[in-house]
């Protein structure tokens, strides 16, 4: 290939092809959850699995549903503000967002069925909530000392390209006198990223010697000067709770929930680097654009004992199942580069650039596939003191490790599900909550959750040597810690809660995969503020 100053952009194009896309941290982003629902639950920590008589237990334990003794319709809406702050080497950025949103809505409706039978009450509820709510901006960037994503794509290429001749054949397709190439970004054994790397001579040819007295040539890539990458992802999961639950002699209660989950998630990222090869100098702009959309289907079997006849005490097992998704991934990459060659004039020894040129693609890759979450376990325990004082603390398990996908056919993505196995592993989550009534229409919350990571130590992104996905950057959440609080009026048939909750935890971000590059060092916080307007009758 010839070494030329060059202005390059490339989109890669694919519909349908089984090429590997899907990674552990697609996984992981839609098995999650997060504490949110009425302003009662959120103030008290979501820890009412046992305490149950609130909307939001339908999706946590849906025997609490069966603790109703009358009609209910409940509404949430909100405000969120996220902030993100990096440390890349000392390069510190910050990006925050605010957004309103609409949080929950939702109804049981309870029959009485005698005081004196076995069954007491047969209810049916009904709730809508956002599960996961994806909007934020982050932002990160610094001095690289050398390392380059450029090297990440030679190694993609070293991967799937045997020979110079067809890395020379992909740089020149759609050039005069090539016409007869076929389309690179149509051979499912190329790595798009690699072939854009190619294109635009982000990825050259190297010689090296071989140990043996002699050279070979390799894939190359470019020493990295400076970095800095930005995201925006909007979206969620929107889940949707239909439940039956009983009440057997005021002891024991029973539930069962069917949960639909809608997915709809967008992030689009811009990640530049200043890039140098001796007197060679220049820099590219990566933009990638990412939708998954699709829906899902679960079910959550819940059981309350109370145990003691003339005590309040009470406790509670759930078992949700996984989560099987038919989802839809859509892409689209552009690469941008300018890069300068320097070459001497033998006559006056100055110094000249190449000529330029430029390539231009355009359209998206398309892939559906199916994702099975982990089961996930819950225990729990609550109780009240007198008219007061109620209390519930509860203990969750999800092995993230167990999560599954698989190609539209039902094949298993075998590479990516051992991959999975590899990179992650269980979770566990403790949440407590409190509620105190300060006057016969007044009361107080508060609430804390802790969930430990998913991630192992050392996690990362693997994108294969035929990879139709060009976003090399991932980031490995560690442990969340969440306060809540809230207050809260019960009127005679109208009711009003609100509450405030306080998210934090630590991310380790990379811009790309190379073991020697350190992490950014991410906070991420969360503010909610949730407002719950509801009647009983």
């Amino acid at each position: 290939m010839k070494k030329k100053y060059m202005y390059a952009v490339a989109c890669s194009l694919l519909c349908g092809a089984q090429a590997m896309a899907q990674t552990a941290y697609d996984a992981a982003r839609y098995a999650g959850d997060e504490l949110n629902g009425t302003a009662r639950f959120v103030g008290m920590g979501g820890a009412m699995s046992a305490l149950g008589a609130d909307i939001s237990v339908i999706g946590t334990n849906p025997a609490g549903i069966g603790l109703f003794r009358g009609h209910e319709v409940a509404t949430s809406f909100g405000m969120n503000a996220t902030k993100a702050e990096s440390d890349f080497n000392g390069s510190v950025m910050n990006d925050k967002r605010n957004k309103a949103s609409f949080d929950q809505i939702g109804f049981v409706y309870s029959t009485k069925i005698g005081n004196r039978t076995t069954l007491r009450y047969l209810n049916f509820g009904f709730n809508y909530h956002k599960s996961q709510n994806f909007n934020r901006q982050f932002a990160a960037g610094g001095m690289l000392n050398g390392l380059s994503q450029t090297q990440q794509l030679a190694n993609m290429v070293a991967g799937s390209i045997y020979s110079i001749s067809e890395m020379d054949d992909i740089y020149n397709y759609g050039v005069e006198g090539h016409s007869g190439l076929s389309n690179p970004y149509y051979n499912t054994n190329y790595p798009y990223l690699g072939v854009m790397g190619v294109r635009s001579e982000l990825v050259g040819v190297g010689t090296f010697e071989d140990g043996k007295g002699g050279t070979v040539q390799m894939p190359m890539g470019w020493n990295g000067n400076a970095n800095g990458f930005r995201s925006r992802e909007e979206g969620g999961i929107n889940q949707y709770d239909f439940n039956v639950a009983f009440n057997v002699e005021d002891r024991m209660y029973f539930g069962i929930t069917l949960g639909v989950n809608d997915v709809n998630y967008t992030r689009s990222t811009y990640y530049t680097e200043d890039v140098y090869d001796g007197n060679h100098s220049g820099y590219y702009e990566l933009r990638n654009a990412y939708r998954t959309e699709g829906t899902g289907l679960n079910l959550k079997f819940g059981a309350i004992f109370r145990p003691i006849e003339d005590s309040p005490f009470r406790f509670g097992l759930a078992i949700h199942t996984p989560t099987w998704y038919s989802l839809t991934d859509t892409y689209s990459a552009e690469l941008y580069s300018e890069l300068n060659y320097k070459f001497a004039n033998e006559a006056d020894n100055t110094q000249f650039k190449a000529d330029e040129r430029t390539i231009d693609y355009a359209g998206e890759s398309v892939q559906d596939y199916r994702l099975v979450t982990p089961w996930k376990f819950n225990v729990s325990a609550g109780t009240t003191v007198g008219s007061f004082l109620a209390m519930g603390a509860e203990y969750e398990y999800a092995g993230y490790n167990a999560c599954r996908m698989y190609y539209n056919d039902g094949t298993p993505m075998e590479n990516q599900n051992e991959y999975t196995k590899s990179i992650l592993k269980g979770q566990h989550t403790v949440r407590v909550g409190l509620e105190a009534r300060i006057s016969s229409a007044f009361s107080v919350r508060a609430g804390y959750n802790y969930s430990t990571s998913a991630f192992k130590d050392g996690a990362y992104k693997s994108l294969n040597a035929n990879d139709m996905r060009t976003d090399t950057e991932y980031m490995n959440d560690l442990s969340r810690n969440t306060v809540t609080a809230g207050l809260g009026y019960r009127g005679k048939w109208f009711y009003t809660d609100l509450a405030y909750k306080y998210n934090v935890y630590k991310s380790d971000f990379y811009a790309f995969s190379d073991e020697a590059l350190p992490a950014t060092k991410v906070t991420n916080e969360r503010h909610q503020v949730l407002l719950t307007l509801g009647v009983h009758f």
